[in-house]
Parts: C-alpha cells; structure tokens; sequence
C-alpha cells in the first residue's frame, strides 16, 4: 500500500504536520517495501485552494491512504472522490502513525476535520 503522510521536515523522525494543505512535506511510504520519499509540499506557497491542489497531486502519485492532523472539507471531497482513504488527528512522528496504521490503530476519517481555509 502506497500511503502519504504530512510532515513538518523531511525525515520519517519528522513530527506530523496537522495541516494537509500547508504541509511543509509530503512522505511517500510503500509499506510493503517500507522504501519512502519525501516531497516538499508543491503547493505551499498558493495563495488559495492548497488543499484541491495537494489532494490532486497525492491522487497523481497513486497514494492509497493520508495519514495527517486535519483536512478540510474541499480536501475530504477530493480524496474521497479518489478513493483514497484520510486518516486524521494523528500527532507524533511519522515513524509512529505508520506502525499505528499498520497495527491497525487508526480509523479513518467520516470528513472534514476544520473549516475551509484553517490551515492560512
């Protein structure tokens, strides 16, 4: 499984950034492989609609699940019109959420978590 999730540097040591759409960095874990990539987040500096446009890039990297603080609500729609699961409310370091996720500790997500633009 292809998961992503949101981190304040670029290290699996990293805490979790509770913002998607301002994320400092995207990690890329294949579970499978445990192999991992991170990404700063491309659209950081926009100055709108950063959650539509992280949403799209996650999908285009064929990501299976989000691990990340809160999402909002344009955010939750697009994934979810993806398929891709959103796992929310996670802190600690990246390393953490996914052994949290991988021993099955982790609900998904029934939508947004904060309002359309928390994260400015």
């Amino acid at each position: 499984m292809k998961v992503v999730v949101t981190a304040q540097t670029n290290s699996l040591d990293s805490e979790i950034d509770p913002r998607f759409g301002r994320c400092q960095y995207l990690i890329f874990v294949d579970t499978e492989t445990d192999s991992w990539v991170a990404v700063p987040n491309p659209a950081l500096a926009e100055p709108g609609g950063a959650g539509i446009a992280v949403s799209q890039f996650v999908a285009d990297e064929k990501a299976d699940a989000l691990i990340t603080g809160n999402i909002g609500p344009n955010a939750a729609r697009g994934l979810a019109a993806q398929g891709i699961k959103v796992y929310v409310g996670s802190h600690g370091t990246v390393k953490e959420a996914l052994a949290a996720l991988k021993a099955g500790q982790l609900t998904p997500a029934s939508g947004p978590t904060v309002k359309r633009r928390s994260g400015m």
